[in-house]
């Protein structure tokens, strides 16, 4: 499944459990939370200060 920028962190991990190892080496510490649960991952890169492409270059790797 391929990962967009509109898909939630909670969907991202459901799908995909290496995902959360891959937003923690991006510095995103935080994806076990309730609220980012809910979170897209485009609003996540943007409270965070993230590079979205690169972040989502790794998740579809």
């Amino acid at each position: 499944m391929k990962v967009t920028k509109d898909m939630t962190i909670g969907e991202i991990i459901r799908n995909n459990p290496n995902a959360a190892r891959i937003l923690m080496s991006f510095g995103m510490g935080c994806v076990g939370c309730p609220s980012a649960q809910a979170e897209t991952l485009e609003e996540a890169t943007m409270v965070h200060s993230m590079d979205i492409d690169a972040l989502l270059e790794a998740l579809n790797q």
